[in-house]
């Protein structure tokens, strides 16, 4: 039988992932009275009426082959790695709670609930990318968002203005935080969750993407004892990620580490962590004020987003302390540029930086289905003269191991800056331009290009970040 390309979300959440998995079926038309899956012979015998009891309405199925239901049920129905509860539209608070619960084990970032002229929607972010994953019927999605207001504690009375909050999600697997964003939109509020782990275990900096003369490099210079360290790239490259592995080498006895956050993503053991409050005063950088009277070692600010704060952190880096931040630029030159801006003066830019990181998030393949093919003229459109082009190279295919996306995982790629005494010069002279042309360092560009020649990605994937980044500069 002939299979839709495309199963609208409206007819697949008529079952749950469970349920999916359990009987190996997928629907493809819902009414009032019929509900018709597809499945395979070998999963067909004796489900009809056991599917009739459980949905109340006349089972129509009509088979397959196994491999194509198993491929259909992977695409449509994420498995994730522990228990997934099923979920019940209409049921708001075990609807939001199964929602939440089923993306932190399926790798979500962040849900996005939103409402439109017809119809209401939630998609997930997972891997960079979002997918659509319910409809919400348009008469219970004002009670969906005032169950989320009351559990961020937040007004619900209040329709005209953003709110943030914040909910804490505990089950018998795992406990979270939630950060919540509203946002009044045309035709209702839309509602944003990102979940935030509280889990550090799997954070390694040898294991995030670092080259090893990259990690070397980062290495020396966060031994260091006093200056700054920048990390930059726009929202969801994992800076902060990046800078939690750095804390948790940095976090010894004989250190006093402080850090003011928006939001705290992960919570570890010994480090004194401060969540930033703007609406009652506390900023980045009144914050930074006091930790000078609190006798620091290191200090983590968690973004420079202001003069003040890029002035109070210089501040604290030229009386002795190691201070590790976030800013947002495109490259780590674009970093020395952007503090000059901000009117850091150079001399003492050249004084405290010790180095400037850029990076972004890159989509692997996955290793279980990628297909190497022979490489041809037109299969690939280079940028870089200087780039050598491979003989072969690696698309995505999709498979049950990775949801019939082709892709499992991102790896981060880094481009590195070390301030030494030349490039001191370079800057006091006010010559960033001459830094980039005369002192030769991997940039974001080349290690994304190198990802795609070692088959760990593909050119669609990159040619974007090289288009931008090659714009940037």
């Amino acid at each position: 039988m002939s299979i839709p390309e495309h199963i609208p979300v409206e007819i697949t959440q008529s079952i749950t992932i469970d349920q999916a998995w359990h009987y190996h079926i997928v629907p493809i038309t819902v009414s009032e009275s019929t509900l018709e899956f597809i499945t395979a012979k070998e999963y067909a015998e004796g489900i009809q009426d056991e599917l009739k009891m459980l949905f109340g309405k006349e089972i129509v199925l009509r088979l397959v082959e196994k491999d194509k239901i198993n491929t259909l049920i992977s695409s449509y129905y994420r498995k994730g790695k522990q228990h997934t509860s099923g979920l019940t539209i209409g049921k708001h608070d075990d609807f939001l709670m199964n929602l939440i619960q089923e993306a932190y084990r399926i790798e979500c970032s962040d849900i996005h609930i939103e409402a439109f002229e017809e119809r209401c929607r939630v998609r997930m972010r997972i891997d960079g990318k979002l997918i659509e994953r319910f409809v919400i019927p348009k008469e219970t999605y004002p009670s969906l968002i005032n169950k989320i207001k009351i559990k961020a504690n937040l007004d619900i009375a209040e329709k005209r203005l953003p709110q943030d909050g914040r909910i804490f999600y505990s089950d018998e697997w795992s406990n979270f935080d939630i950060r919540v964003s509203v946002l009044p939109a045309l035709h209702g509020e839309k509602i944003v969750l990102r979940l935030l782990s509280r889990d550090t275990t799997q954070i390694d900096i040898e294991k995030l993407g670092f080259t090893k003369d990259q990690l070397k490099t980062y290495n020396n210079s966060i031994a260091k004892p006093h200056g700054i360290i920048l990390i930059s790239g726009p929202t969801g490259s994992g800076k902060t990620t990046t800078l939690y592995a750095t804390l948790k080498i940095l976090n010894k006895e004989e250190s006093n580490v402080l850090t003011i956050e928006d939001p705290i993503e992960y919570t570890l053991e010994g480090i004194n962590q401060v969540q930033l409050k703007e609406e009652i005063g506390l900023t980045f950088a009144s914050a930074l004020r006091t930790f000078l009277r609190q006798d620091p070692d290191i200090i983590m600010l968690g973004e420079i987003r202001d003069a003040e704060t890029a002035q109070m952190a210089i501040r604290a880096a030229l009386t002795g302390h190691l201070v590790l931040s976030t800013i947002h630029t495109n490259s780590a030159i674009g970093t020395i540029s952007r503090l000059q801006d901000m009117g850091i003066p150079v001399y003492l830019l050249a004084s405290t930086l010790n180095l400037s990181v850029a990076q972004r998030l890159v989509r692997k393949l996955c290793p279980d289905c990628k297909l190497e093919k022979p490489l041809k003229d037109i299969d690939i459109p280079v940028i870089d003269k200087s780039f050598t082009l491979p003989k072969s190279y690696f698309e995505a295919v999709g498979c049950n191991n990775c949801y019939f996306t082709g892709y499992k995982g991102r790896r981060a790629i880094y481009e590195m800056v070390e301030i030494n005494d030349d490039i001191r010069d370079c800057m006091r002279k006010h010559e960033v331009e001459t830094i980039r042309t005369k002192y030769s360092f991997k940039t974001l560009a080349n290690t994304a290009f190198e990802m795609f020649v070692n088959g760990e990605t593909t050119i669609d994937e990159i040619y974007p970040l090289l288009a931008d980044i090659q714009g940037s500069y």
